[in-house]
């Protein structure tokens, strides 16, 4: 494991594309990256120790702490950009998490390894995808020092997704009575909505972050937000690789499989009840007896783990100290501009679009 709350270094993971968002919800919004009207402060660097009592109008009630998903904010669509780092970061420190804790989580070391060893295919397009994780490799740096210069710790786990290591942070920060604001454009983070648990999602077309609730999970999807890991073993996970049941069964579809986790709960609850007796049609109950195997194995794929070897520590639910964050993001813009943001790959310069 490596902590990083003073001067970390730390290599990031493959990347995650970006994906659509058509969802009832609230958004915040700041100019665009290209603006140039943000003010400069020069205040300390120093991390506050004042226990918590700015909360996010959209977490009232109790205590609340941020976990940003660094690695898809490295990127416009599927090309890097650091541009797009620093303004979705900016927006989130903003609009997002105010003054509450924010904890900034990377892929560790060999993280995909685990559910490859499951599914061969599993973001297997990506990992080859060399140009981008040698990008990734040469921007760390100046990624991990922005997130320190605004008081953020920064994490990760050898072996585990930057994914897993949040889910095992919140269900920690859960049992000490906070509620949770996860930042990241990832559907996977959909399985840990609860009432205290929230999403805060960058849509690219508004240039927004937009919250997402169990009550916008129920609209979209028609089912509780528990049932969202059964459902996705179904559907499958094109982008990383996961297929679904209609790879196999191609009359097998969402409607199905909504009617029939709504009945049964989960995927063990149907897949047990299936085995005994008849669930469903013939078609359905045909696929859920041959297939049980293969639906288990995309549970575990597309499970987000929980037992990262990492702890909150006390130091991280502090208030964060914000007063840098305008100077220390309008100087690195400014170096942007100036095309200080050229890396260099096999002998070519590469600019990171805006």
């Amino acid at each position: 494991m490596t902590i990083a709350a003073a001067p970390p270094t730390h290599r990031l993971g493959a990347s995650v594309r970006s994906r659509p968002y058509t969802l009832p919800v609230t958004c915040s919004c700041l100019p665009s990256p290209s603006s140039s009207s943000a003010s400069v402060v020069s205040l300390s660097h120093s991390q506050s120790a004042t226990p918590v009592r700015h909360f996010d109008k959209h977490l009232t009630g109790k205590k609340s702490i941020c976990f940003l998903d660094i690695n898809p904010l490295c990127f416009n669509g599927s090309r890097p950009c650091m541009k797009s780092f620093v303004y979705w970061v900016g927006l989130f420190f903003s609009k997002v998490s105010l003054r509450n804790p924010v904890i900034a989580v990377l892929d560790g070391e060999e993280g995909n390894e685990f559910r490859r060893r499951l599914l061969p295919s599993y973001k297997a397009t990506r990992s080859n995808n060399g140009s981008s994780s040698g990008w990734l490799n040469r921007v760390e740096p100046q990624i991990v020092q922005i997130l320190q210069s605004c008081n953020v710790p920064v994490v990760k786990v050898k072996g585990f997704e930057a994914d897993d290591v949040v889910a095992t942070l919140t269900d920690q920060a859960l049992e000490y009575g906070y509620r949770v604001m996860i930042g990241s454009p990832d559907k996977d983070f959909k399985q840990l909505i609860s009432n205290d648990v929230q999403i805060a999602m960058p849509v690219p077309e508004l240039r927004r972050w937009c919250f997402y609730e169990m009550k916008h999970y129920i609209k979209q999807y028609g089912c509780d937000p528990t049932s969202d890991l059964s459902l996705r073993c179904f559907m499958g996970d094109d982008v990383d690789g996961v297929p679904g049941i209609q790879k196999l069964v191609p009359s097998f579809g969402r409607k199905t499989a909504i009617k029939l986790l709504k009945k049964h709960g989960s995927l063990e609850n149907l897949l047990n009840a299936a085995a005994v007796r008849i669930v469903g049609r013939d078609y359905a109950q045909d696929a859920l007896t041959k297939y049980a195997d293969y639906l288990r194995r995309n549970y575990q794929v597309l499970s987000l783990r929980r037992d990262a070897s990492i702890r909150l520590e006390e130091q991280w639910l502090c208030e964060r100290d914000s007063s840098n964050d305008s100077l220390v993001l309008s100087k690195f813009v400014h170096k942007l501009s100036k095309g200080r943001d050229v890396v260099h790959r096999s002998g070519q310069r590469v600019k990171s679009t805006a």
